[in-house]
């Protein structure tokens, strides 16, 4: 069976991560993606950012399977092609600043006007109109003023980032899911469609349960480092040679640990005998739990509570992580060899279909790489007539 997006085409004037993650994950599924970068490239090619072999880890992750070329923009013969691209294509993705698009012609009034069925998605900072729609939006800044530096790290510690950039994957999540909803409507209409999305607002939905219960008690949730704050115990333990998480979500876990603990008396005990009553008495709990774990390996306690059935992980690091069962059960671990850097490994495809084959894995392309091979055999032009795009620095 072919993969799911087969046939689709995507245009991808987008960059580093908010403008890239989205169309990468849709060529997981099938969908071709020709990246439209500027004479100079994606600004996710800068070599500093997570270097590996002079060429940037965070290009090569964002960019596998897609076709880069390189069109000015700026030049009206560049959006010439553009546009000729654009009625063979089937989505146009951007993360640029508000008041780009109607510059460069690339707007949906014009797109639309050009091809019909056009979907064009926008991955915005904090959408493209009203009074925000300009500030910069940058990953830490959104998960600043979303709120999420303030949910995060320990109590009473200096505000902590998220460890991966969550607002700026946010923007790829939701573009992803914004795009795949156009495509099915255009299936029921025949019609394209404009939608966009923003960090802000996928930062803000990512808050999930813990906004609605601010939003309708008015209480402002604080930092717990790992444990929960409904939940006891929920949190991060330390053990002789390092640390576990146990999780108890219900009174049967509770149970469950107190007798591989060796301590069947705590879940009788007045104090901790339900979860609202071990919230109310946390302060006396967790010491006792941590007194306990301190005195075996975290191995030899997992061992225990796996085979108990209680909710528990090691805290790994990622050599742990990719070393964990799944990942080569679920091919969570993808390969290509690319001619700078040779070979590259990093994260598989989290969406399975049945039937569909392997994960697709081509290399990030070199900048303009497929410039001519994409003119020639989209748009049909002779050789002669991309030799002089080429001199004129229309194309590279």
């Amino acid at each position: 069976m072919p993969h799911p997006l087969q046939g689709v085409r995507i245009l991808e004037l987008g960059q580093i991560i908010a403008g890239t993650y989205g169309s990468q994950v849709l060529t997981d599924l099938g969908a071709e993606v020709i990246k439209i970068e500027t004479p100079e490239g994606d600004l996710g090619r800068i070599p500093s950012v997570a270097p590996y072999n002079g060429v940037s880890a965070l290009f090569l992750t964002f960019n596998r399977n897609k076709k880069s070329i390189v069109i000015n923009l700026k030049l009206d013969e560049g959006r010439a092609i553009f546009h000729d691209l654009v009625k063979v294509s089937d989505v146009v993705i951007d993360n640029f600043r508000a008041g780009v698009l109607p510059r460069l012609k690339a707007d949906y009034a014009t797109l639309s006007a050009i091809n019909p069925r056009i979907i064009q998605c926008s991955v915005t900072g904090f959408g493209s109109e009203g009074v925000y729609r300009n500030f910069p939006a940058l990953d830490l800044v959104i998960q600043s003023i979303s709120g999420h530096l303030s949910i995060t790290g320990e109590p009473g510690r200096p505000p902590a980032r998220v460890g991966i950039p969550l607002a700026d994957l946010s923007g790829g999540i939701f573009s992803c899911e914004a795009i795949l909803a156009g495509l099915y409507q255009r299936e029921k209409t025949g019609k394209g469609c404009r939608v966009e999305t923003s960090m802000f607002d996928g930062m803000l939905n990512l808050l999930s349960y813990m906004a609605t219960h601010f939003l309708s008690t008015g209480e402002v949730p604080k930092p717990q480092g790992t444990a929960h704050e409904f939940t006891v115990p929920w949190q991060a333990f330390a053990a002789r040679d390092g640390y576990l998480v146990i999780a108890t979500r219900q009174e049967v876990f509770w149970k469950k640990l107190c007798v591989v603990l060796d301590r069947p008396e705590l879940a009788d005990d007045p104090r901790f005998a339900t979860n609202p009553k071990r919230l109310k008495h946390r302060a006396d709990l967790v010491p006792i739990l941590e007194g306990i774990l301190k005195t075996r390996t975290a191995a030899e306690w997992l061992s225990k509570l796996y085979a108990a059935d209680v909710p528990a992980a090691p805290v790994n690091d990622l050599a742990g992580a990719f070393a964990e069962p799944p990942v080569a059960e679920r091919e969570m671990i993808v390969e290509y060899d690319h001619p700078q850097v040779g070979r590259v490994r990093l994260p598989g495809n989290p969406i399975k279909f049945d039937g569909a084959g392997k994960t697709i894995s081509q290399p990030a392309p070199l900048l303009g790489e497929h410039t001519d091979a994409v003119l020639r055999d989209l748009l049909h032009l002779p050789v002669e007539r991309i030799a002089q795009l080429r001199t004129a620095d229309v194309v590279k």
